[in-house]
């Protein structure tokens, strides 16, 4: 989130000069036509996601006074169908108690926080104060977790006059509550992340915690700092099981920021994994603090912030910086005796296929590439593609433009990894951490495969065997990509190829 350099980030000159810095041109070339992004200015984690009456609300960490990290504010942003967005003003801003960092809402229906008034159904946010100067003061109890709610609908919010109601035992990183309600325990259920484990907490309304169980001192990767974690139930073949998201920063499976999981079960108190073996929702580089919706019942929606902490606030976008992934949603699915997340585009972002696809079948590459470029009509930036073989071989898709630049995706049979190679994708000086070949092992075991690839401006996303294994990456080529080539040195066939034009729906602003 905001995590190893928080403190120089912090620092009031660096604020300063922040709010100083000119404006770097604008860079309409790179903005993301169907990822979310904020008009102008600087976004990291998404959080406070909950579905009520027909809209997703989407809250997340936006500092509006410059595009690099600063004071935490809580951003809204509302949709009906998870493809088209409308920017509404400011849910939460920092006050006395610090910064509005990450957390997650709920919907009240039974009332039990007492917000609910004359009838209306309180949604109420539970978040993270972060308190600047204690920090610099040394303390160790700077983070503390607070309560806001609303009374329509999230349009307005009030800060609940108990703030902060779980205060700190003394943990310097203490933060990132996400609550639900447990129909087992009849209580809610706080997964917060607590330096470099997670502690579960219990609450009959919302405002009153005790401290149920800790879990991972000694399991999972621990490269980094633990943050932003996610506890709900999926089920697999009539059986439920408990998924457990944590994110750390760093110590990411390609360097930097990362999202592991724990498959296994919750009782209501404490969390069981079913094994010990580090597991990745997502290999790629630029998918971080990733949760899910509330309020979506069996439905588990996923969303993570397309960056990575190496480089965020270098990134080269003009008036905004940063972005989140496209949604997802969550399953399982069993390979040999391991039980392993899924992770798939929403079927809502089949609207932004304005027309059909144009779908190649049989395709055949050898030692010389095959150029697709007329065969598709390809063109623009923002489009997906679609692939299946009966028979997976090393390959590659190669975009490039006429600037000699080449992004590289495709797969490794004797490693058994697909992988993004970015290193020659455009301008990577911003940073010594950017350019890079990031792989994502195969976990699929038959030899027929299927590979779906959503592209927008400066973006791809990978979703390998029916997403068990994904990535996600960025890139910024200096010119757009305006060539497709196939190259398969082995040999391979393509039973379907399709590729699609998608459409960018314009982000809406409150009126």
């Amino acid at each position: 989130m905001k995590r190893l350099l928080l403190s120089v980030l912090c620092s009031v000159s660096l604020l300063a000069h922040a709010q100083q810095a000119p404006v770097p041109p604008a860079t309409p070339q790179y903005r993301p036509g169907y990822h979310f992004s904020p008009a102008a200015h600087w976004m990291n984690d998404p959080n406070g996601m909950v579905y009520y009456e027909g809209t997703y609300h989407l809250f997340y960490q936006y500092y509006p006074d410059a595009s690099v990290w600063g004071p935490m504010h809580w951003g809204h942003a509302t949709s009906t169908d998870l493809v088209s967005w409308k920017e509404l003003p400011i849910a939460l801003f920092p006050d006395s108690l610090g910064y509005i960092f990450s957390g997650s809402a709920v919907v009240d229906a039974k009332n039990t926080s007492g917000f609910g008034k004359d009838g209306k159904t309180p949604l109420v946010a539970i978040f993270t104060h972060h308190d600047p100067k204690g920090e610099k003061a040394g303390t160790h109890t700077f983070q503390n977790q607070s309560l806001a709610y609303s009374l329509d609908a999230g349009k307005t919010w009030t800060k609940y006059a108990g703030n902060p109601m779980l205060k700190n035992p003394g943990i310097h990183d203490f933060r990132d509550p996400k609550v639900s309600w447990s129909e087992v325990a009849k209580k809610w259920i706080m997964t917060l992340a607590t330096k470099d484990r997670i502690t579960f907490f219990s609450s009959p309304n919302l405002k009153d915690w005790t401290k149920e169980s800790e879990f991972g001192e000694k399991l999972g990767a621990h490269g980094g700092v633990w943050e932003c974690p996610d506890l709900f139930p999926l089920t697999l073949n009539g059986k439920t099981h408990w998924v457990l998201i944590v994110n750390l920063n760093p110590g990411g499976p390609n360097g930097g920021s990362g999202t592991q999981y724990f498959v296994g079960s919750f009782d209501g108190h404490k969390f069981t994994p079913l094994n010990d073996k580090t597991k990745w929702a997502d290999y790629g580089p630029d998918n971080y603090a990733g949760v899910t919706w509330a309020n979506t019942g069996a439905r588990k929606i996923f969303l993570g912030w397309m960056s990575n902490w190496e480089y965020a606030n270098q990134v080269p976008t003009s008036p905004w910086r940063n972005a989140t992934t496209i949604p997802r949603e969550l399953g399982l699915r069993q390979v040999g005796s391991e039980i392993y997340l899924t992770s798939q585009p929403v079927k809502e972002l089949a609207k932004l296929s304005p027309r059909p696809a144009v779908v190649l079948r049989n395709l055949k590459a050898s030692t010389s590439a095959v150029n697709l470029t007329n065969r598709l009509q390809f063109t623009g930036d923002k489009f997906s593609l679609d692939l299946s073989t009966a028979q997976l071989r090393d390959f590659a898709l190669v975009l490039s433009n006429t600037a000699g630049e080449e992004l590289r995706i495709g797969y490794d049979a004797k490693a058994r990894q697909y992988f993004v190679d970015r290193r020659k994708a455009g301008p990577s000086g911003f940073s010594t951490k950017f350019a890079g070949r990031h792989t994502t092992p195969r976990l699929a075991t038959l030899p027929a495969a299927d590979l779906t690839l959503f592209f927008d401006a400066t973006s791809v996303e990978l979703f390998a065997d029916g997403g068990l294994s994904t990535g996600t990456e960025l890139f910024f080529p200096s010119k757009p990509f305006t060539a497709i080539r196939l190259e398969a040195p082995e040999g391979m066939t393509m039973q379907r190829l399709a590729y699609s034009q998608l459409a960018s729906p314009l982000l809406k602003q409150a009126d």
